[in-house]
């Protein structure tokens, strides 16, 4: 079984929708109903098919025999010039998520390293992540850096 590393397309959908709804349950304090399943699948999937068409998203999955079994979205965020220097997008990246009975696999890791190539044979600047406490050791064994928590200002 090989597994692949590669950027997600349209018959992915159904599967990243499932994967974001379980990963909100997993991790959220609030658990939803299956019966609200549906509404948000409806703007998920908008979501989804927008990202696709997009320049700005970018959806990495690693796959094995049709099945999903880690995601992370980039999303490419541009600068404003400065002189002196050519200036390139960095990278957010956000919705890192394993399936549950495939972790401590190295799974995610390998993702992240084939992201890594990617953003640096594209020339992006960085790449950040907002990490959860529970996270931020998976991110220091990938070669991540903790820096300052940046500010907020709440819009609700």
């Amino acid at each position: 079984m090989t597994m692949k590393l590669r950027l997600t397309n349209a018959d992915d959908i159904e599967q990243l929708v499932r994967m974001r709804w379980d990963f909100t349950n997993e991790y959220s304090h609030k658990k939803f109903e299956e019966d609200a399943y549906e509404e948000f699948a409806l703007e998920c999937r908008a979501f989804m098919q927008d990202a696709l068409d997009s320049d700005k998203w970018f959806i990495w999955v690693a796959e094995q025999e049709g099945l999903i079994l880690s995601h992370i979205y980039i999303e490419l965020i541009d600068k404003v010039p400065r002189p002196g220097r050519k200036t390139n997008p960095f990278i957010y990246m956000t919705n890192v998520y394993t399936l549950p009975e495939h972790r401590g696999k190295r799974i995610g890791a390998q993702l992240l390293k084939k992201i890594e190539e990617w953003a640096r044979a594209n020339h992006y600047e960085f790449i950040i992540v907002w990490p959860s406490e529970w996270s931020v050791e998976f991110y220091e064994r990938n070669g991540y850096k903790l820096c300052k928590e940046p500010m907020e200002l709440m819009l609700d």
